[in-house]
Order: structure tokens, then sequence, then C-alpha cells
């Protein structure tokens, strides 16, 4: 797969599933909180930020080469939302549910791991076109 092909899959996949997450609790926020143990305003401004992230992150992926700098932007955005995932866990331990706690937790690492795949294919990239 050319280095160019695989990070824009990546990245269309990190639009996909922020633009998936968002809507789910962007439309879901109430009937949600009660079971994350998370406040239902937390939820539907999360899902709602997620939305032009993910037209962002579509942008990218519908690129020939994505732009540096917008991918390492996509990247650290990705690294915060990590770091503010486990901060929330953190914060409300109290309140959150264990569902709650398994839900941040678990898209969180999985943002991680979108975001080292990101990393990977912006260095094949930059390598194929120093090639």
């Amino acid at each position: 797969m050319h280095p160019t092909l695989f990070l824009r899959r990546v990245l269309g996949l990190d639009a996909l599933s922020c633009l998936g997450i968002g809507a789910l609790l962007g439309m879901a926020s109430t009937p949600l909180a009660p079971a994350f143990g998370l406040p239902a305003e937390l939820l539907f401004w999360a899902g709602i930020v997620l939305l032009p992230i993910a037209a962002f992150m579509g942008f990218l992926a519908t690129r020939q080469a994505p732009p540096p700098l917008l991918v390492w932007i996509v990247i650290l955005g990705n690294l915060g939302w990590v770091i503010e995932s486990f901060v929330v866990i953190g914060q409300l331990g109290a309140s959150i549910t264990p569902l709650g706690t398994s839900f941040v937790a678990m898209q969180a690492l999985a943002v991680l791991g979108l975001a080292g795949l990101e990393y990977i294919g912006l260095r094949r990239s930059r390598g194929a076109v120093a090639a």
C-alpha cells in the first residue's frame, strides 16, 4: 500500500469514528448520561465538537497528499482528547459508572491508537516523498 494512501485511510477512519461518536453523543446525550454517570451537557457538547473535527479529518483524507502540518494538528488534537478523557475519569470518578468509565477509557485508547497510526502514516509519507 502506498504510504500516502495508508495515511489517508487512517484519517478517513478517524473521521468516521468522530462522526459516529459525535452523532451518538450529540443525539443520545440525555439517555446516555445516567447510564454513564456523566453530565448530559458534557456528552452533548463533546459530541457536537466532534462533528467539525470529523469534517476536517475527512477533508484531509481526500487530499492526494495531506499537508504534514495539518496532520500534526490532528495527531496533537487526538493526544489532547486522550488526556482530557482520562482527566474526566479522574475528576468524575465518584459519579461515573463502570459503563461510563469503560466507554471513556476505550474510546480514549482507540483515539490513541489512531494518533499512533497517523504518526506512522505521516512518517511513511514523508519517506516516500524524499525517495
